[in-house]
């Protein structure tokens, strides 16, 4: 004798699996996406803050840009890729005279390469940013 009538509730779980699965599967990719764009961030973040400290050591112009974008590329993960460093003075064009404040910025991509199918663009640009200032009583040039 079967007891299931007109209204029963077989089948019900599977319909509900097979919607809410590729949900899921959807929201976990956008975790991992937000999660690799925050920590390349940081990552790029972190390059600029010891590229213009190591910078700020230099006794010209050009030695610092050299170590500047020696630093970048020692430190920044192969699967990023990055801009040239930009090095610049407190009022554009980089003097490099004691006291001045020199800045460092970085701009790289983060792939999202393998979380496409949740229509996320192919990668998103991030920049980190980061000052220093040259110390007043050494000599520069």
């Amino acid at each position: 004798m079967n007891r299931a009538g007109p209204h029963s509730d077989r089948g019900s779980m599977a319909v509900e699996v097979v919607i809410l699965v590729p949900v899921l599967l959807a929201v976990m990719m956008m975790v991992v996406a937000f999660g690799r764009y925050v920590d390349i961030r940081g990552q790029v973040e972190a390059v600029a803050r010891d590229a213009v400290r190591a910078a700020s050591l230099e006794r010209d112009a050009a030695s610092a840009t050299l170590v500047a974008q020696a630093i970048a590329d020692a430190t920044v993960p192969d699967s990023t890729a990055c801009q040239p460093v930009q090095l610049q003075g407190q009022a554009g064009p980089l003097l490099f005279a004691p006291g001045e404040i020199i800045t460092v910025t970085l701009t790289c991509e983060v792939s999202f390469r393998g979380l496409g199918g949740i229509g996320l663009p192919g990668s998103l640009p991030v920049s980190g940013m980061s000052s220093a200032p040259l110390d007043h009583l050494r000599r520069t040039e």
